[in-house]
């Protein structure tokens, strides 16, 4: 404990070490409270998509804080339901008992440009009448446009954009430009202001309600954007820090120990195990480590844990094997070594007591620093395609911006954002990784 208290205030002495340890905890904590708060069947079920799910999203579309960075700012995408600031709700009822239901959807519109698409939901319960409703937009100088009346389903989907009706009236103009246009001026700007959509809920029976949703799809949206499938990037993002950890410390974890404890074996029983050992050592060193890796992927599975297996099986028989043997050989021959001999320690006591203790503070700094090698493997087997199809990593999201030309259409964010947590991922290991080792190893305190 004493001496965990020394490297610790040795550690501290690092500016880098500290700058790394923060990037590294921050990873963990935020790996942390995204599986708390994004389940993993549902982080599977929303990458997955569908209309249901990504239905509401714009797509291809930055985050909203590219308008920090903008004096004209790009439409943010907007969704009012019943509840919502702005959503007036009035009921009438008839003499015959029709029930006359009035929501009024008030939003102020400051922008130069349009939106992409107008959409309502609804959602209505009844036994044989259908509902029936009736749309009608309010622009803020007072102008009423009908838009369109129809009866609904138990579900209902309208597209406004897409109302070719509405598209005549408004002169051959699409309604998402013409809605917000002044027809009595040449500009070709939208009218700013306060809009409002006034939707008529008629229902014919008793028990018979309706709830009707209206969304707005702008120009950006989210913290992280969207895809070409109107996904929300936020979610691989976010659900690539525990991937990325859990590979990276995996593997570098279980290449360390098994790498040093094998090599322990080899050095201790020597003769036909050693020599085994370091034949098997020298034929893997010359196989093509990534190559293999793609072989599997394509021909035997995608799914990460047989990468993970297939990593940590080709990583433990590397140039570590001999750089521990050489370390053990000098152990071996230790007065404290033939001492427990002397007094008849097992094999497996001396090498588990004695010999693998002795260079464990060689293996921390190296492990630390093996976690990014890790981390950009599976980043780098997933921008080949060959990453597991279910997952939303980093990896996998470049591929899918590299596959749909992202950055020769100007959706940079696509592939900037999950390229730079790696990068960020990468600096905090190596950054704590280079100043354990100078704690570590004496030899470099003095460089």
């Amino acid at each position: 404990m004493k001496q965990l208290k020394n490297n610790f205030r040795e550690l501290l002495k690092y500016p880098s070490a500290i700058f790394g340890s923060i990037i590294v905890l921050t990873l963990i904590i935020a790996a942390i409270v995204v599986i708390i708060k994004i389940p993993y069947n549902d982080a599977i079920d929303t990458w997955r998509g569908g209309e249901a799910v990504v239905g509401k999203n714009p797509r291809n579309v930055p985050p909203k804080w590219f308008n920090w960075f903008r004096q004209d700012k790009l439409v943010e995408s907007l969704d009012l339901i019943e509840g919502d600031e702005g959503v007036t709700v009035t009921e009438e009822t008839t003499e015959g008992g029709t029930l006359i239901k009035t929501t009024t959807f008030a939003f102020d519109y400051e922008y130069k440009s349009f939106p992409t698409e107008l959409t309502m939901y609804f959602t209505s319960e009844f036994e044989e009448k259908q509902p029936f409703v009736s749309l009608k937009w309010i622009t803020p100088d007072g102008t009423e446009i009908k838009i369109n009346n129809f009866a609904i389903g138990k579900t209902h989907t309208y597209p406004i954009n897409q109302e070719e009706k509405l598209k005549k009236r408004l002169g051959n103009v699409p309604p998402v430009i013409g809605l917000f246009l002044d027809p009595e001026s040449e500009s070709r700007l939208p009218v700013k202001g306060t809009y409002q959509l006034v939707v008529e809920q008629i229902s014919f029976e008793p028990e018979s309600t309706v709830q009707a949703e209206f969304v707005l799809l702008g120009e950006v949206f989210g913290w992280a954007g969207t895809d070409h499938m109107r996904r929300d990037l936020l979610l691989p993002i976010l659900w690539g820090i525990p991937i990325a950890l859990a590979f990276g410390l995996i593997a570098a974890l279980g290449t360390s120990v098994l790498t040093m404890t094998i090599a322990a074996i080899g050095t201790w029983y020597a003769g036909i195990v050693d020599g085994i050992i370091q034949r098997i050592t020298e034929i893997n060193l010359v196989l093509p480590f990534l190559s293999i890796l793609i072989m599997i992927g394509t021909f035997y599975s995608r799914s990460i844990w047989t990468i993970l297996g297939a990593t940590v099986a080709l990583s433990i028989f590397t140039g570590g094997i001999k750089q521990y043997r050489a370390i053990f050989m000098q152990v071996k021959e230790s007065t404290y070594i033939e001492a427990a001999r002397a007094y008849g320690a097992s094999d497996k006591r001396i090498i588990f007591r004695y010999l693998i203790p002795r260079i464990i503070p060689l293996l921390i700094p190296g492990l630390v620093s093996a976690v990014p090698a890790f981390v950009f493997l599976e980043a780098s087997l997933a921008l080949l395609g060959l990453g597991d199809p279910v997952l939303p990593t980093w990896g996998k999201t470049i591929n899918e911006a590299y596959a749909n030309a992202a950055l020769y259409r100007g959706w940079y964010y696509w592939i900037v954002q999950p390229a730079v947590l790696l990068m960020i991922t990468g600096l905090g290991f190596a950054s704590l990784g280079f100043a354990l080792d100078r704690i570590f190893n004496p030899r470099l305190r003095g460089m």
